[in-house]
Parts: C-alpha cells; structure tokens; sequence
C-alpha cells in the first residue's frame, strides 16, 4: 500500500492510498487536539498527523469497514469510538447518515468551521461522482435511500471516506446536487464501473 495523496489543509491533514476504490483518511485538528477519522495505517501519514499535536482519539464512523482504527488505537493508546452517538465536550456534532442491521454510518458537522466528514454515504472518487460533479453518492444508496439527512449543511469543507477533500464556498450547494440527482445520474454508474475496475 501506497501513497497517492498526502495533503495538509486548515482542518489538520488528510490521506488516500493508492488503490482502484481511494481509500481516504483523516487527522482533524480539534481544540488542539487529533482526531483520528476512519485511519489507515500509513506510516508518512500518521508521522505527520502525530506532528499535528496530541492524538486524543480514533473515531471509526462506519461499522462495515474497521480499517485499521482498532489497531491503531490500542497501539497508540487512545480510546476507539464506533459509530457514536454524540461526542462531548468537541464542537463536533454527530449526524447519524444510516441506521439499519447492515449499515450503520453516522457524519461529523463542525459548525464552526462549515466542515462535514462522511465515511461513505458521500464521496468524491470516480465511482461515487460517476463524472456528474465534484462530489457523489455510494452506489448502493444512489437508487435505494440517497443520504437526505447530509442535506441543508452549509459546507465549505467536505471530508469524504473515498476520494479527495474539497475546500470550496459551493460544497454545501455540490452536496445538495448529489444528493437530488441521485437517481437521475444512476446510469452513468454502468459507464464509469468498468473505468474504475480496470482502470
């Protein structure tokens, strides 16, 4: 596994391994302290997360996938949160994104910053955009239950599980874009699938 990005930006830094579904990881920068968001264990990127300040915790924010979150939090001696429900005493406001028996997935607001991390609902690689804009919906949720509760964020900042981070004024209304034309753009998923897998 390596590197394809490694980017620091005014939330704290943000990673993707170079592989066909671009996995994405986060350090934010909270009150001084880092959040370790749905990590894999690459070590120039923990190196430079680590440089960020003190870790204070992992936060895996999808049941389905561990990653390496329980792993790295008991190597680096930091408490692991699955999926909460609220997270005390941080500005960070848990928005639960999927609640059933097989996928259970909650997002992150920081108000303060217009911030939004999503895990998986949201993402900005190729399988998720399926070239209808910077940011898409999961695949299985474009006809089934597009994520209406990412709706009404007003977003300069999304920090997705797939794909890279945008920093930009028109992210919230990008989202709302996704997320409205989820099944319209559902099509342009069986052009873009064999691109992504065999690309």
């Amino acid at each position: 596994m390596t590197l394809r990005t490694l980017e620091e930006h005014d939330l704290g830094l943000s990673w993707t391994v170079d592989e066909k579904m671009e996995r994405s990881a986060h350090a934010l920068l909270v009150d001084g302290g880092v959040w370790l968001i749905d990590p894999v264990d690459e070590p120039e990127a923990l190196e430079r997360a680590a440089a960020l300040g003190p870790l204070v915790g992992v936060l895996q924010l999808l049941d389905r996938h561990g990653r390496d979150c329980a792993a790295l939090a008991q190597r680096l001696g930091v408490e692991l949160h699955i999926v909460p429900d609220a997270l005390p005493g941080t500005p960070l406001r848990v928005v639960p994104v999927m609640r059933s028996s097989r996928w259970r997935e909650v997002a992150l607001w920081w108000e303060a910053r217009r911030a939004l991390v999503v895990p998986e609902a949201l993402g900005t690689a190729a399988l998720f955009t399926v070239g209808a804009g910077p940011v898409g919906v999961h695949p299985l949720l474009r006809l089934l239950s597009p994520p209406q509760a990412l709706r009404g964020f007003a977003a300069e900042h999304l920090l997705v599980g797939h794909g890279p981070t945008l920093h930009d004024p028109r992210t919230g209304a990008a989202i709302e874009r996704a997320i409205a034309h989820a099944r319209r753009d559902a099509p342009r998923l069986l052009l873009t699938l064999p691109k992504v897998l065999l690309g």
